[in-house]
């Protein structure tokens, strides 16, 4: 029976979102339900969890990869590399006999090459590249890393071969690589595509080398795998992968429970531990890499000002918002790397909950009558479970200190494309979870001056901070690179460009017919390894 022959014997139950599938004897189909849509298919332009889960997870591999469960880089499609002396030269010895995936949409003639990473990497980082602007020329992950000022030049040795010459040693630079925005494409299926001028096609019909092959995605309803035969580190145990997208998490608890989901992230704080005593659930947990934050646009004033930013952070009750949101799951934040991340700052002071002092500074600062506009997320995220409830619990405290807020919000996709907006209005709740285990990964991509109008967004660009950040890239020593983070989390916290909110815990729950998933410390979802009882 054909893949698509099974799909037509799954039954759908509810409103398009229910699936209730009947699985073929011969097949093993898990299904997961996610919290929300991705905005594309290829990774490289985003820089969402949401899209990484639906994309360069299942589809694609780097040339560096994550062991499951870890943040320890392993060989991918590079089966070994050498780095010079001087740390500026990388030379990749590629994997050979890796097959790119046969398609409805695609066949490829050739296996993959050093043709497809100088693709991919340039695609990126050269604006002439035809292909750069395709995504609107914004890959935010390429640019707020500062990878065009860090690539000196990306050079084909061999078919097998590729040596990447950096202006300055970078200690991170294998863990980035096995980061989502590097995955490999094709550029055998890139080339077809703009000779057929369907560009966009490779954001919405993607092909790689990864563990699953991309069958078909219904905006908002479902998205369907099929295990890639050819993978080249094994066929999958399950043989169908299908993420019905399921925005509401008392909605995947039910679909969890009912067996039309095998696989549920983000669960409501309320139903945790009742999860945890039903029999029917495996629910796992761990601390979780992550921040939750509220970000001022410092390019539009009052914002500007870090006295405002100061006085505004007084005003939020941070106790209040754990209690209510957080349930249990999560502790308060002060700096913007969480506190099972090396080099955080022990000694950082966090912002006082003070609204009379509040009020004063903003008196002070003359601003007054200040109205602004406060920006929630429409989906659970791990490091804010519910950014509505969050965002009137701000809207309250904040009009105790006469600074009134409205409440706005847009669907996932839309609301990350405008958070980019240097011309953002009030303040936005955001999050992160580390891509990569790094420091820099918190601090330089999402605060460094690199980042604005991308992932920084605060829009900050403080230069006595960028100077300990980007100076920190380039060292070797672990202990010299935490005394720069360390001075650099102190110069974060006295500007203020953000209010650092939580680090939560993270939980996934799952039927206990599902086996061998492990969670993810960089929070994603993985696929890769898992298997499931008929």
């Amino acid at each position: 029976m054909t893949f698509t022959q099974r799909l037509m014997a799954a039954t759908m139950l509810g409103a398009g979102l229910g699936l209730a599938m009947v699985p073929a004897a011969s097949a093993k189909t898990l299904i997961y339900c996610s919290e929300g849509s991705p905005e594309g298919f290829d990774p490289a332009p985003y820089a969402a969890g949401t899209t990484f889960d639906a994309s360069s997870k299942p589809i694609y591999n780097g040339l560096t990869g994550f062991e499951r469960g870890t943040t320890n880089v392993v060989p991918a499609l590079a089966e070994s590399w050498e780095i010079s002396e001087d740390g500026k030269v990388y030379t990749f010895k590629l994997r050979q006999g890796v097959k790119f995936q046969t398609t409805d949409f695609f066949t490829p003639t050739r296996d993959f090459n050093a043709d497809d990473v100088i693709f991919s990497f340039m695609r990126q980082n050269d604006a002439k590249d035809p292909w750069y602007s395709y995504a609107g020329g914004a890959w935010e992950y390429w640019s707020g890393m500062d990878m065009p000022k860090l690539i000196a030049s990306l050079e084909k040795v061999d078919d097998y071969t590729v040596k990447m010459t950096l202006t300055e040693s970078n200690a991170p630079m294998l863990a980035n690589l096995a980061m989502d925005f590097a995955v490999i494409l094709s550029k055998e299926y890139a080339d077809k595509l703009m000779a057929a001028g369907t560009p966009e096609l490779l954001n919405q019909q993607p092909v790689g080398t990864g563990p699953f092959k991309f069958v078909a995605y219904q905006k908002d309803a479902v998205i369907r795998y099929t295990a890639n035969a050819d993978y080249w580190d094994g066929k999958q145990p399950i043989d169908d992968l299908i993420f019905a997208i399921t925005p509401d998490a008392s909605v995947r608890q039910q679909k969890l429970k009912s067996g039309e989901c095998h696989v549920v992230g983000y669960p409501n704080p309320a139903d945790i531990e009742a999860m945890k005593a039903d029999s029917s659930i495996q629910m796992m947990e761990q601390p979780g890499l992550n921040i939750g934050y509220l970000a001022y646009n410092t390019l539009m004033a009052p914002f500007d000002k870090v006295e405002v930013r100061q006085a505004l952070n007084m005003a939020i009750n941070k106790q209040a918002i754990l209690d209510a949101v957080f349930q249990g799951s999560g502790q308060m934040a002060k700096n913007p790397i969480p506190p099972t991340m090396w080099s955080y700052n022990e000694a950082t002071v966090d912002d006082v909950y003070d609204p009379e002092k509040a009020k004063q500074m903003l008196d002070a600062a003359g601003v007054k009558d200040l109205s602004m506009k406060v920006w929630a997320m429409p989906v659970a995220r791990p490091y804010n479970p519910n950014a509505r409830r969050m965002a009137e619990l701000i809207q309250a405290d904040f009009a105790k200190v006469g600074v009134t807020v409205e409440i706005v919000s847009f669907e996932w996709g839309e609301y990350l494309k405008r958070g980019q907006d240097k011309a953002r209005d009030g303040a936005l709740l955001q999050g992160w979870t580390g891509d990569n285990g790094d420091p820099d990964n918190f601090l330089a991509v999402l605060l460094g001056c690199a980042g604005v109008g991308g992932s920084n967004r605060a829009n900050w660009c403080y230069q006595p901070f960028d100077d300990l950040v980007m100076k920190a890239r380039t060292v070797s020593d672990q202990a010299e690179r935490t005394k720069l983070y360390e001075q650099a989390q102190l110069e974060f916290k006295s500007q203020a460009p953000w209010a650092t909110i939580a680090h939560s815990t993270v939980f996934m729950a799952m039927s206990p017919k599902v086996t061998g998933y492990k969670m993810d410390p960089l929070g994603s979802h993985r696929f890769d390894g898992v298997d499931i009882s008929e």
